[in-house]
């Protein structure tokens, strides 16, 4: 019997074998990669709490060195230490991603470390960022990036800051810090800033406070406050927050209805009202806004008084725009401030400060159902607790011999007290 086959079958060439095993090797190394970036516990601990101190010595910082004061040109310098830093990472990193922050400085070298928790990964995993720098003449050198137990070239570092940047708005801001940082000094627990503002630094700073769609919106709520104080009769200076609520956020459920997202609009309109009620121009904030229509300057009230509309609606913008400790701080410092030698501590300026805190979590946790509860208009009653059986003016001696300062026994007896009394509030009800 003759058998007939075909020619003889070719064994695969080393170029079919690359082909299919190159996909391969490359799932192989990304799964690598990822088994080293991401690690099962974070290398930064848990910062500590940010004190009225921090926030005391933040706001000296900044009076002295804020751009509106000085000559534009002239070369200056900032002493700032590893704990100012950290306050000031911690706040921002916080503000953008859940991470934390460490920050270590000797002579002429530098190391901050990052602990990331991304919220889609399971089993709590974290990525741990760790960057090296160098002093060198000018800006400091970055020697060493990695993430977990991966190395990555520090050639990269740009690039992934470019993309930080573009994602989080913050390109702005690094375009002015480049711009006006002249040098960085490392040195044992401190770094040294030399800086020279610019003519127009205070205006870029500014600009990159809103973006032009929250300008926009801005916008609407400034020219819903002028025509309502526009209309009042001029022999009237007063007028209360509650009767300026109503109509402000009938307007943003207004907006909302039309497609604009509500958690925004809450934001603008907030806004607002609180540059309104503080009688300032919202020029301060927005430089175009000069050329906007402008309110009649009145004073606002809340349980007949003009304090109280400023602690509730600048703890909400706080509670909007960050609830980190540094923001909770920002909240008693006035109040420990004022125990030093201005009007005392206030527990009923507390009482204002956390109904404004809870307000800012609600405009933006549940935005349509503030909306629904506000725009039909409200008392004041219905934004604060009762007051009574709240001590204020109370200088710092007693103010820690009667409470124990805050953290106290006593303080947190009337901090819970608060707390309860604002919990009753309809507005606030689950």
């Amino acid at each position: 019997m003759i058998s007939v086959s075909g020619p003889p079958r070719r064994r695969p060439g080393w170029s079919r074998r690359l082909l299919v095993g190159l996909p391969l090797l490359l799932a192989a190394a990304v799964l690598l990669a990822l088994w080293l970036a991401f690690d099962t516990a974070s290398t930064v601990a848990e910062p500590r709490d940010v004190g009225v101190d921090d926030v005391a010595r933040a706001m000296t910082v900044l009076r002295a060195h804020d751009p509106r004061h000085q000559r534009p040109g002239t070369v200056n310098a900032i002493a700032l230490s590893v704990r100012d830093l950290e306050v000031l990472l911690n706040h921002g990193a916080r503000r953008i991603v859940q991470a934390r922050v460490q920050v270590q400085s000797d002579r002429g070298r530098a190391q901050v470390i990052a602990s990331v928790q991304p919220a889609v990964l399971p089993g709590g995993r974290w990525l741990n960022v760790r960057l090296d720098f160098v002093e060198t003449g000018g800006l400091p050198e970055l020697e060493r990036l990695s993430v977990g137990r991966l190395r990555l070239p520090t050639a990269l570092a740009p690039w992934l800051l470019r993309q930080v940047a573009g994602r989080f708005a913050l390109a702005d801001e690094l375009t002015v810090a480049a711009d006006v940082i002249r040098r960085v000094k490392l040195m044992p627990g401190q770094v040294h800033v030399v800086y020279a503002w610019q003519a127009d630094t205070s205006q870029r700073l500014l600009a990159g406070l809103l973006s032009l769609d929250d300008q926009v919106r801005l916008r609407a709520y400034w020219e819903r406050l002028t025509a309502i104080s526009r209309a009042r009769p001029r022999q009237q200076w007063e007028v209360s927050l509650a009767s300026l609520i109503g109509p402000m956020f009938a307007l943003a459920r207004e907006r909302t209805d039309s497609g604009h997202d509500a958690a925004a609009e809450n934001r603008a309109a907030l806004l607002a009202l609180t540059v309104f009620a503080n009688g300032r121009g919202l020029s301060a904030i927005v430089p175009a806004a000069r050329e906007w229509p402008q309110p009649r300057p009145l004073r606002t009230m809340l349980l007949g008084r003009d304090d109280f509309p400023r602690h509730l609606l600048i703890s909400a913008m706080l509670a909007i725009e960050g609830s980190t400790p540094l923001a909770r701080a920002i909240g008693l410092y006035k109040e420990v401030a004022d125990s030093r030698g201005g009007t005392g501590f206030s527990f009923n300026d507390l009482a204002a400060n956390r109904a404004g805190h809870r307000l800012g979590e609600l405009a933006l946790r549940d935005p349509r159902r503030l909306q629904d509860r506000l725009a039909p208009g409200v008392d004041d009653a219905a934004l604060l607790p009762a007051m009574d059986g709240l001590p204020e003016f109370l200088p710092e001696a007693e103010f820690v011999r009667r409470y124990g300062g805050v953290g106290g026994a006593g303080y947190n007896e009337l901090l819970a007290t608060i707390e309860s009394r604002i919990a009753t509030l309809p507005l606030f009800a689950r």
